[in-house]
């Protein structure tokens, strides 16, 4: 079983107009859409045979990108949104984060590697799930834009190891765009 992370590209940031933590979101800015091709090809040379994409417009364009390049079928996911600080527990994030990341890997092991297209503090909090050292997890979180657990387009694999019986956790990919 393995799943791919994956945070959406860089948004918009300038476009204040618009709420980030409320649908539809700020699209994606140029350096975005060129950071969502190169994700393509990183998920293409790993496999990846189906995305899950929350409905906000930035990461609903990364999926679009790399479902366009590679081929690949792409479904929106709403537990997959964006964390609304205002009106829902970290706890409750993890819980829908969870869930649908054990859907994903079940799926993973019959048809091959998912992606799963979300949002950097969702992101955060299925890694804690997952078992993820919390200093590691900090250590990524101080590098990043937003205290994010990756970039912009950052993609973290989880692959399942039988011996351990635990999840393998890595940051296997940071674009490098403009």
């Amino acid at each position: 079983m393995k799943v791919f992370l994956v945070r959406h590209a860089t948004p918009d940031w300038n476009r204040t107009d618009i709420p980030y933590d409320i649908p539809p979101g700020p699209p994606l800015s140029p350096k975005g859409e060129m950071e969502a091709e190169a994700l393509a090809k990183f998920l293409k040379s790993q496999g990846v045979v189906k995305l899950y994409y929350s409905l906000f417009e930035r990461s609903a364009r990364t999926a679009q990108i790399v479902s366009s390049i590679n081929g690949i079928e792409n479904v929106e996911e709403n537990r997959l949104i964006e964390w609304r600080e205002l009106s829902e527990t970290e706890t409750k994030v993890s819980s829908r984060m969870k869930a649908v990341f054990d859907d994903a890997a079940r799926e993973s092991a019959e048809i091959g590697p998912i992606g799963l297209v979300s949002h950097g503090g969702p992101v955060a909090f299925l890694l804690q799930e997952l078992g993820i050292d919390r200093e590691e997890l900090a250590s990524y979180r101080k590098k990043f834009d937003r205290n994010n657990p990756m970039p912009p387009a950052g993609v973290w694999e989880a692959e399942w190891n039988d011996e351990n019986n635990s999840w393998n956790l890595n940051l296997r990919f940071m674009p490098s765009v403009g």
